[in-house]
């Protein structure tokens, strides 16, 4: 019996540490800076929010898409008629790599910086595509 007290007290201990030292995964940084709740609204409603100027490279039905360029550094900002083209779009973008930043039918796309900043203004979630560094080619 007291085995089995001492085997739920050490999955208690590493239950704790999980919850308070690994609650976060986006460093001191994030857990001091508050992120604001996520906008909505028209891509040119999100653009004015971040101060950019969008031009507009794709003006369909589905999808809204324009390059931003702002003091925080230049971006890709969508808009999206669904969700599930949302996701789709997503899913299929992080395969090249690079930092979304993702609201409710929209996705800001940038490096980890301009991400960063937008986020503070924008809100919504962070997604980091694949990592392809290590499949670059090697000569040997």
């Amino acid at each position: 019996m007291r085995w089995t007290r001492e085997m739920l007290t050490a999955g208690a201990a590493v239950a704790l540490l999980v919850l308070t030292g690994c609650a976060g995964s986006g460093g001191p940084d994030d857990a001091q800076r508050k992120i604001p709740a996520t906008a909505t609204g028209s891509l040119e409603d999100l653009a004015a929010d971040v101060q950019c100027k969008p031009n507009i490279q794709t003006d369909a039905d589905e999808i809204r898409q324009a390059i931003c360029n702002n003091s925080d550094g230049k971006f890709v900002l969508a808009t999206f008629a669904t969700d599930r083209g949302q996701r789709d779009w997503i899913n299929d973008a992080k395969d090249y790599g690079g930092y979304y930043l993702v609201g409710r039918k929209w996705v800001a796309v940038g490096d980890d910086g301009v991400v960063k900043a937008l986020r503070g203004t924008l809100g919504g979630e962070v997604e980091i595509g694949t990592d392809h560094h290590a499949h670059a080619g090697h000569s040997g």
